[in-house]
């Protein structure tokens, strides 16, 4: 199985929610959720870049706001992506095909930020591609990095079921393509599963103990390995009193209390802090104690993407540090 993780789309949603101020078109999605019917092409879009598809636009940081507007009738697909990037390019092709096909059920914002990068400053955006949807104005789901056309497929189906009572558009345009995609579900692991739903049910141990089977038997098991490290991180999380990073502060010597710190930051969203913490400790001690922290500071590196800017940022300066 390797569709997106929920837990890292989750927590990239509830992030962008956060960093995207949009409130005021609140009160004009209350109002578009009376509309009868959408037009024909929605209204106001601005010029189409590609020909007589007006639900697919590329985007500049003087058009943005208009584009977003069209997501108080259907959903808006923002692609926050860059020209130098080839998993930028293959997932513009995707969803440009899947957007052409739409009937206008919902748009495609294609974003460079090469050109736009204030766009991708407003979303608070770490790496490329990443994939926003946008409906009545506010961010409510996102992915990061590529995916395959069936689980983009998926996605895109899952956001149109959803809201479909809510926005007028999506029913107008699937009309005009010929009624909503049956999209066939792809067939799911159920050692995933089951590691998915001790972690969801809180019980961190058990999730581990999932994930480490599939890895004693497929070490390469991508999923197993990211699923892992975020149940390893939880149950640390859960038993972290914030308390502990002003110990640490004041106790630099203290090598638990900076671990623990680190987790505290990492899970209050101080990311760059805590890699800084733990980068700052290496440079202070040795032996078994530097490999300790090292070790674990490895361990929150694989709760992100690799292209994170953050991670990139820290194994520098943990190189430098180690030498």
């Amino acid at each position: 199985m390797t569709r997106p993780d929920p837990r890292k789309t989750a927590a990239l949603s509830a992030a962008l929610s956060g960093a995207v101020d949009l409130g005021a078109l609140k009160a004009r999605a209350d109002a578009a959720r009376t509309a009868a019917a959408a037009p024909a092409a929605p209204a106001g879009a601005p010029a189409p870049d590609n020909g007589s598809v007006p639900w697919i636009v590329d985007v500049t940081e003087a058009s943005f706001q208009a584009v977003v507007e069209q997501s108080l009738q259907v959903p808006v697909v923002v692609l926050l992506g860059a020209s130098y990037s080839p998993e930028s390019q293959q997932l513009a092709a995707s969803l440009t095909r899947f957007a052409s096909a739409s009937g206008g059920s919902w748009i495609l914002a294609r974003v460079d930020l090469e050109t736009a990068p204030r766009i991708g400053q407003a979303f608070g955006v770490q790496s490329v591609p990443t994939t926003v949807a946008v409906a009545a104005g506010q961010p409510i789901d996102a992915f990061g990095g590529p995916i395959a056309d069936a689980e983009l497929s998926q996605w895109i189906a899952r956001l149109l079921d959803a809201l479909r009572d809510r926005l007028p558009g999506i029913r107008a345009g699937e009309a005009r393509a010929g009624g909503p995609v049956e999209v066939e579900e792809l067939p799911e692991d159920p050692r995933i599963v089951a590691a998915e739903e001790a972690f969801e049910a809180g019980d961190y141990v058990a999730a581990q103990g999932f994930y480490s089977e599939i890895l004693a038997s497929e070490p390469s098991n991508e999923l197993a390995k990211e699923g892992l490290a975020q149940a390893r991180f939880a149950e640390r999380a859960e038993a972290v009193d914030p308390a502990v990073i002003a110990k640490a502060d004041g106790a630099p010597e203290d090598i638990d209390a900076q671990l623990a710190a680190a987790d505290a930051q990492v899970a209050g969203q101080m990311v760059e802090e805590a890699f800084r913490r733990l980068v700052d400790t290496v440079r202070r001690v040795y032996g078994d104690d530097r490999d300790r922290v090292r070790a674990h500071l490895v361990g929150l590196f694989e709760l992100f993407p690799a292209d994170d800017p953050r991670v990139a940022a820290a194994r520098r300066l943990l190189a430098s540090a180690l030498y």
